[in-house]
């Protein structure tokens, strides 16, 4: 029976917007061409009448004339008509395909929220943080080693350059007022001698005379 008279099934796809879309546009080009046709069946009745007489003949060509700039504006009407409802038709597709963009965003957006939910529902936070402060701990016993491994011996732990300057110039300045040590040396008695040495004289000119 379904071979013999057909079934539900057999029934053609419903036409989409973008099918009404170039329908419309094959009527727009139809009627384009009729226009365009009509434009020159005008052209050809104006030159005609450009030669002739009035009169009987000239006034039939007139009113011929008449009759197709009549069909002219009856399809130029026709031609804004349908391209107004190709410009509402294309009007709704784009906004049609801007809602469905946003709607895959949206889809996109919630998907991405689910995932990020599922992945940071895998994180404990109090763990992280007990982390953070193990690692400040070690960081200051690493620094607490450091400092007690480069302490200094014997050495003041504040020692003032000014001072360490002035006394460096005063060492100097003794130097310069005694002089060298290796010339005190010299004069110095040696500590087996009691006393002194007696500084002699040498004889004057005239002792030496009486002598000889």
């Amino acid at each position: 029976m379904n071979r013999i008279f057909g079934s539900s099934s057999s029934k053609k796809p419903k036409s989409t917007l973008q099918d009404a879309i170039n329908a419309t546009d094959a009527r727009v080009a139809s009627v384009e061409v009729k226009i365009k046709k009509l434009d020159g069946e005008l052209f050809r009745y104006k030159e005609q009448m450009s030669k002739l007489r009035n009169g009987p003949g000239k006034n039939a060509i007139q009113q011929r004339a008449l009759r197709v700039l009549q069909q002219k504006k009856l399809y130029e009407g026709q031609l804004n008509q349908l391209q107004q409802q190709t410009f509402n038709m294309e009007s709704a597709a784009l906004t049609t395909d801007n809602l469905r963009n946003t709607m895959a965003t949206v889809d996109a957006m919630k998907l991405a929220n689910k995932e990020m939910r599922k992945q940071y529902g895998k994180i404990d936070i109090d763990k992280i943080e007990n982390m953070h402060f193990d690692m400040e701990e070690l960081l200051e016993q690493a620094n607490e080693i450091q400092e007690s491994l480069g302490r200094s011996y014997a050495v003041p732990d504040e020692i003032d350059e000014a001072d360490l300057e002035a006394e460096l110039d005063a060492l100097q300045l003794e130097e310069e007022e005694e002089g060298p040590s290796y010339l005190s040396d010299l004069n110095k008695v040696p500590d087996f001698v009691d006393e002194p040495p007696v500084e002699m004289s040498e004889p004057t000119t005239k002792e030496a005379v009486k002598t000889a």
